[in-house]
């Protein structure tokens, strides 16, 4: 293995990560165009999270120190203005963490719905079995995994670390003190870089370094659930050698990654495979990478499809102008409904839309006010029928996800607007 990392010990103090993005931070690794190569990964919060019964740990997440990746990585040949072109192989767990897990933050550190539910840290712990995962805080489902790296990226351009930095201080200067922050600005807070490098040199990277939560011109943290074993990644080069870093591995996550840490986070391994196109970028106007999707994702044919417009149904119902953001939210709520009717708690229908292979499409963009998107359930990952049936659906005892240990839950948005409804029309 190029890298190898021990996912039983923190990532901290293992060599081969780093959780910042900068062009100073210099290979750890180099490899020939066409050469197989294996590459260790950390879970995400580099070992913060447990297998327990409590989302103490995921309240109490360090997340300045989030996005442990694997690398740098560089590729013989490749230059700026190139195109690496990046195989996904095969994607495996470790054989001693065969398991992985889902998480809601608390309210300020966001998630879709983060400021509607004043979310509070829950977690539902998966257990592997090959390609199937299932929960014991989940009851009820088990589905396969659609396998794949949150991030994948090269690294930026002193220009281009500037770019970032410049236009997204530039929004949180637009949003004093929003919560959730609307950008996350460089923190020397929690910076590693897995090397021994000049004291000067660390410093600037800890003062300019790019946070690794959005995806941006390089690739990033897409955490596009498609982009799976068997797909290929044409990413941008900007610095000498690409320096290709990977992580924030998932065994599976539904559209939209919905809870922030939404995805089944996994610690494992990956083979990979890079080669060159020379001026790529040109041929290929590469503002941002394209991928081909993996040709082995698990298929489910039935789903259970619920809509969303842009008008807040679920709140206030103002009306949105052709806001897809909000027709999603709309479709989500309209699904996590449905599964509270099924017997789920709120925390874990949000939880379940986070982690499953949801799919969710936009359907139209074009007839004013109202953007339309879908969220589908694929069926089959239920142990029985969750079909609408006319004499209404059946609800079960499905326990609890993981929460905290003071009993801290969410709000729950859905039965308090509908308590309200309901005293209204008496």
């Amino acid at each position: 293995m190029l890298v190898t990392v021990d996912p039983l010990k923190p990532a901290r103090g293992q060599a081969g990560l780093m959780n910042r993005w900068h062009p100073d931070i210099p290979a750890f690794a180099r490899v020939a165009q066409g050469e197989v190569f294996k590459l260790g990964c950390h879970e995400w919060t580099g070992g913060q999270v447990k297998n327990s019964d409590d989302a103490d740990d995921i309240r109490d997440v360090d997340l300045s120190e989030i996005h442990f990746l694997t690398g740098p990585v560089a590729v013989d040949g490749a230059e700026p203005g190139d195109a690496l072109v990046v195989e996904i192989l095969n994607i495996e767990y470790y054989e001693e963490m065969p398991w992985g897990y889902t998480g809601i933050f608390e309210e300020k550190d966001g998630g879709l719905f983060a400021s509607e539910f004043k979310t509070r840290a829950s977690k539902a712990v998966w257990d592997f079995e090959g390609r199937f995962a299932s929960s014991r805080h989940i009851p009820g489902v088990r589905f396969a995994g659609i396998t794949h790296p949150g991030i994948i990226g090269t690294a930026p351009s002193q220009e281009l670390l500037d770019e970032w930095n410049r236009r997204e201080q530039a929004l949180n200067d637009a949003h004093p003190g929003a919560s959730p922050a609307v950008a996350l600005p460089p923190l020397a807070e929690g910076v590693y870089v897995g090397q021994d490098l000049p004291a000067d040199v660390l410093d600037k990277i800890a003062r300019e370094g790019a946070r690794t939560v959005p995806g941006r011109e390089h690739g990033g943290n897409c955490d596009i659930k498609n982009l799976s074993i068997g797909s290929k990644v044409w990413l941008p080069v900007f610095v000498p050698g690409a320096n290709l870093a990977i992580g924030d591995l998932h065994f599976s996550q539904g559209d939209g990654e919905q809870s922030f840490c939404g995805a089944i986070e996994q610690a494992g391994k990956v083979t990979l495979k890079c080669s060159v196109v020379k001026g790529g970028i040109e041929k290929f106007a590469l503002k941002q990478p394209i991928f081909l999707p993996s040709p082995i994702d698990p298929l489910y044919t039935q789903q259970l499809t619920f809509e969303g417009i842009g008008a807040d149904l679920h709140g206030d119902g103002s009306q949105k102008s052709m806001c897809a953001t909000t027709a999603y939210k709309q479709a989500s709520l309209n699904a996590i409904a449905y599964l509270k009717k099924l017997g789920y708690t709120l925390e874990q229908a949000y939880l379940l839309l986070s982690a499953a292979p949801v799919e969710s499409h936009v359907a139209a963009l074009v007839d004013v006010p109202n953007a339309m998107v879908t969220v589908s359930l694929p069926t089959a990952i239920f142990d029985r029928d969750i079909l609408p049936h006319p004499d209404g659906l059946e609800k079960r005892d499905y326990g609890n996800c993981a929460l905290r240990s003071d009993g801290l839950r969410s709000f729950d948005l859905l039965d308090a607007n509908e308590d309200k409804a309901k005293a209204a029309k008496k």
